[in-house]
């Protein structure tokens, strides 16, 4: 007799729609709502509502998972096409880089973690190595630079996600508030450097953060 409750024979309910694609939603979903150390088998089954040995079959564990997340945020990035100039090219890729980041901010520090070698993860990577290849860069230098430089992003990317109103604000009065407690510091250097302590424009801060990086890249070259 088939009752309403009846699902012997069949797998759980949301197994038969998993998928790769699935799994690593759910599992940033984990990652957005409390981190990368939030990521368990366990927590990624939850939110897909099914068991979690049921997610073994697409990936291997919780390094699978994590693997398949920074795969996917590289996987999203689109290096533009080439201009021929070292800067313009670096900038673009940096670019091509925080709108994917900033979607999942907490798992990008995971394209510094993990080991890839996916086509999709391994692209973005191409992308910048061909620049500074072409630049004359010799090829052990090329990895240093594409570390710091990918390290400067998610460094920024990170600092202007988490940065909460003690670090800076665009708010006007949280400004002038943020301000008037650091000029009453009674610390030389932090008072004349109020004004600017007291505000944080994330779209500036990541320019700058871009310049810099490329700065001392341009000048790391030119010395080699």
């Amino acid at each position: 007799m088939t009752t309403s409750t009846g699902r012997r024979g069949r797998p759980p309910r949301g197994e038969s729609q998993l998928s790769r694609d699935a799994i690593v939603r759910a599992t940033l979903r984990v990652i957005d709502e409390g981190g990368v150390g939030a990521v368990s088998m366990r927590a990624v089954g939850r939110v897909l509502g099914v068991d979690a040995k049921s997610l073994y079959n697409h990936v291997d564990g919780k390094d699978g998972l994590l693997d398949a997340v920074a795969e996917h945020l590289l996987g999203a990035v689109v290096p533009p096409p080439r201009t021929g100039d070292l800067r313009t090219d670096l900038r673009a890729i940096a670019y091509a880089f925080r709108e994917p980041a900033l979607a999942h901010p907490e798992a990008a520090s995971l394209v510094l973690t993990r080991q890839l070698d996916s086509l999709a993860a391994l692209t973005p990577v191409e992308a910048v190595l061909a620049v500074l290849r072409d630049a004359g860069c010799p090829a052990e230098e090329s990895v240093r630079l594409l570390r710091v430089l990918v390290a400067t992003l998610v460094g920024a990317l990170l600092r202007e996600v988490n940065a909460g109103p003690a670090f800076g604000t665009t708010d006007t009065d949280g400004i002038a508030h943020r301000r008037a407690v650091l000029e009453r510091s009674g610390l030389p250097a932090i008072a004349a450097a109020a004004a600017h302590l007291a505000r944080f424009d994330s779209a500036v801060e990541y320019e700058f953060a871009v310049d810099l990086a490329l700065d001392a890249l341009v000048a790391r070259l030119d010395r080699t």
